[in-house]
């Protein structure tokens, strides 16, 4: 129990303390007049604070550090909820692959830029993430397969100011689910 305690307090301190992506961590070692207790090493592996450019079509997979899975990402114009027909030809691609895989579930992460106030951008942040579970249970996925949850501007893809940078984060961002 003390083991499991050990790592545990070791990998909060990691996670606070903002380490490197790759550290190994090692419990201090015990003077000559103490018990000896056993050594912990762990290796943890954080995502990176950095997140690689936009590719030519944002199919959403491997598109920013929160990818987790196969579904691509939909974007939005600004100060909208309208699914354009490249969002809409992206939600036809992962109501397929959900059909096909009837054992995963997805989370529909809602994001904004940064305009507007944060209160306005959670909203429509939670207005993206169901405007496409909206339409993917339309295209046959079920509905409790699907769950939404809105940051706002909180969690942006790129930390940029203009047009381009905001685009990238004006988004519904799918998270599989097991």
């Amino acid at each position: 129990m003390k083991r499991k305690i050990n790592g545990i307090v070791i990998l909060a301190l990691m996670v606070t303390a903002g380490c490197s992506s790759k550290s190994a961590v090692t419990a201090p070692e015990v003077s000559a007049n103490q018990a000896p207790s056993p050594k912990i090493t762990q290796t943890v592996t954080l995502p990176t604070a950095t997140a690689p450019s936009m590719p030519a079509s944002p199919s959403g997979y491997g598109f920013d550090q929160w990818q987790t899975g196969p579904l691509g990402d939909v974007f939005f114009d600004f100060d909208s909820t309208v699914l354009s027909a490249e969002a809409q030809n992206q939600l036809k691609q992962n109501a397929s692959w959900l059909g096909n895989n009837s054992l995963n579930r997805a989370l529909i992460e809602g994001h904004c830029d940064s305009r507007g106030t944060s209160e306005y951008n959670l909203a429509l942040g939670e207005r993206r993430a169901s405007t496409a579970k909206e339409y993917l249970v339309r295209l046959g996925v079920t509905t409790s397969r699907l769950e939404t949850v809105s940051f706002g501007e909180e969690r942006p893809f790129d930390a940029g100011t203009g047009e381009n940078a905001w685009a990238k984060n004006r988004r519904a961002h799918f998270v599989m689910k097991k």
